[in-house]
């Protein structure tokens, strides 16, 4: 049985809070098991509640974590683009090279995190 959305964006949001602490400490091992386990939430998020999952994590633009409300935005960035865009934009702005580098790559066509389903050419 798959878990629901708001249990998976709380799961979202609590692996990317440990990773970054985890890097902070110096813990690369730490650091990639949660990662791990957020990446695995993003994709239960989308492959099993498709758009309604990208929608509860886009619930994330509001959280108080610098960190959280990035991780989502950069992996919402198709799915609502507009509102992805100002938060990373404002990352930017605060000196974020992260967030430079994941709108330089939408911009040129190159990020991939979420691509548009394929077209059935109909």
């Amino acid at each position: 049985m798959s878990k629901s959305i708001p249990a998976l964006v709380d799961e979202f949001a609590r692996h990317v809070q440990a990773q970054r602490e985890a890097m902070r400490r110096g813990d690369v091992a730490a650091g990639n098991k949660h990662a791990d386990q957020y990446f695995a939430a993003w994709r239960a998020l989308k492959d099993e509640h498709g758009d309604a999952g990208r929608d509860g994590l886009a619930t994330l633009f509001q959280h108080p974590n610098k960190e959280v409300k990035l991780s989502a935005a950069t992996l919402l960035l198709r799915h609502k683009t507009k509102e992805a865009t100002r938060i990373l934009e404002e990352a930017v702005a605060a000196g974020d090279y992260a967030a430079q580098l994941t709108l330089e790559r939408w911009r040129d066509g190159t990020w991939s995190l979420d691509p548009a389903p394929p077209s059935t050419g109909e």
